[in-house]
C-alpha cells in the first residue's frame, strides 16, 4: 500500500488503522476498538482545507463564496473519493469482517471513500500538512481540473440546497427506514421542504440515499416557489 501511495509511514500502525473497517473487530491490549473512523474525521477536515485553498487560488477573483463551496462539494464527494480509492486499489488492502466482504464490501464506493479519507488523516498525523497536500493535489488533480472546467456531474444535494435557499425555504432529509444487517445496511430517506414531503432516495449510506433523493427532485424539474406561494 505504501508503494501505491508513494509515501512511507514513519508509524505503519497509522496506515493499518486507516485500512481497518469497523466490521473487522480489531482491538488493542486494553480492549479498545481499533478502526478507521477517527482518522476519517481528520482526513475529511484536511481534505476540505487543501481542496478549498487550491480552488481559491485557481478560481477567478470575482468568484463568490457560494461558487467556492459548490465546487469544493463537487470535488470532495463520495463519488470522487471512491474514484481515487479505485485507482489506489484500496479495497484490496482493507481489513473487514467476513460478512462485509461477502456482500461486496471491497467494491463499495462508501467504504472506499471512507478509506481514502482515513489514509489522508493518517498521512497528516504521520508526516504533516505539506506531504499530505502533495498527495491530495496529485491524486485529485484530474477531478479538480474537471470541476474548474465545468466537466463534473452536478452535486445534486448542493444544487437543491441552493435552490431551496433562494426560495426562502428550509429543507431536511428524513430517514424513513434502514434495512439489512449492520455490515450491509440500506438507507431510505425522503426530502421535506417546509415540512412538505417530496422525493425519496435509497442508498448504501445516508449520503448516497440523500444524493439520490436530491437527484430525483432536480431531474423531475419540480418547481420551488417563493414564500408567498404554495410549492
Amino acid at each position: 500500500m505504501e508503494k501505491i501511495l508513494g509515501y512511507k509511514f514513519n508509524n505503519p500502525k497509522l496506515l493499518e488503522e486507516a485500512l481497518t473497517h469497523s466490521s473487522f473487530g480489531l482491538t488493542d491490549e486494553d480492549g479498545v476498538r481499533i478502526d478507521s473512523e477517527k482518522l476519517e474525521f481528520i482526513g475529511d477536515a484536511f481534505l476540505d482545507a487543501i481542496i478549498g485553498v487550491e480552488i481559491y487560488n485557481r478560481m477567478p477573483k470575482e468568484a463568490k463564496e457560494g461558487d467556492l463551496t459548490k465546487m469544493r462539494a463537487q470535488i470532495v464527494c463520495e463519488k470522487s473519493l471512491a474514484s481515487v480509492g479505485k485507482t489506489l486499489d484500496i479495497g484490496s488492502y482493507l481489513k473487514m469482517g467476513l460478512g462485509e466482504e461477502k456482500t461486496g464490501g471491497r467494491e463499495k464506493e462508501s467504504l472506499m471513500a471512507d478509506a481514502v479519507e482515513a489514509v489522508i488523516g493518517a498521512m497528516y498525523i504521520d508526516g504533516g500538512y505539506e506531504k499530505t497536500k502533495a498527495f491530495v493535489l496529485d491524486k485529485f488533480s484530474e477531478t479538480i481540473d474537471d470541476s474548474l472546467m465545468g466537466r463534473l456531474i452536478v452535486d445534486y444535494k448542493t444544487e437543491l440546497q441552493e435552490r431551496v435557499q433562494r426560495a426562502g425555504k428550509t429543507i431536511k432529509y428524513v430517514l424513513d427506514n434502514t434495512d439489512g444487517p449492520d455490515h450491509d445496511k440500506t438507507f431510505y430517506v425522503h426530502i421535506e421542504i417546509d415540512e412538505k414531503p417530496y422525493t425519496q432516495g435509497i442508498g448504501k449510506s445516508k449520503k448516497e440515499a440523500q444524493q439520490q433523493a436530491a437527484q430525483a427532485f432536480v431531474e423531475q424539474c419540480i418547481e420551488i416557489e417563493d414564500n408567498d406561494s404554495e410549492l
